[in-house]
């Protein structure tokens, strides 16, 4: 398995995982308002069901923001070598590995660091369409491009 697959797959677990707590935590919020609904009388009970309620909006927000990230991982062909950087390049700028697909926490594979990054980000909009050997800067700090997958 290329050091790309294992990259994907570790985003893909990890999106997986919060999809699966962000269901689970909407699914108990459901079940505790429909308890709640059956014991309880008055103004505590409305304003009880109406904070489950927005803690409910809440989480589906977060749990909406995960499947598009999630969607845009299953668009990312780990297969593809790429020359020009795009959706699914593993770069290496100033030392740092760099997988672009989406904003997503740094993760550590083989002693490596690797951050996820969006192309629409400040740095990701830099790289994308580029290859190796172009210099850039960014917030007054200097970039250069040197290894594109």
């Amino acid at each position: 398995m290329t050091i790309k697959q294992q990259i994907l797959n570790r985003y893909k677990q990890l999106l997986q995982d919060r999809i699966d707590v962000f269901q689970d935590m909407i699914s108990g919020l459901t079940e505790d308002a429909q308890n709640d609904a059956k014991g309880s009388a008055g103004d505590k009970h409305e304003t009880a069901l109406s904070m489950m309620h927005i803690e409910q909006e809440k989480l589906n927000y977060k749990l909406k923001e995960v499947l598009e990230q999630n969607k845009i991982l299953n668009t990312i062909d780990e297969t593809i070598t790429h020359k020009v950087i795009a959706l699914g390049s593993l770069v290496t700028v100033n030392e740092m590995m760099l997988f672009i697909s989406t904003a997503l926490p740094k993760i550590i594979l083989n002693d490596k660091t690797i951050f996820a990054v969006s192309p629409q980000s400040p740095l990701g909009s830099k790289l994308m369409g580029k290859e190796v050997g172009f210099e850039f800067e960014l917030q007054g700090k200097n970039y250069k491009i040197a290894f594109v997958e």
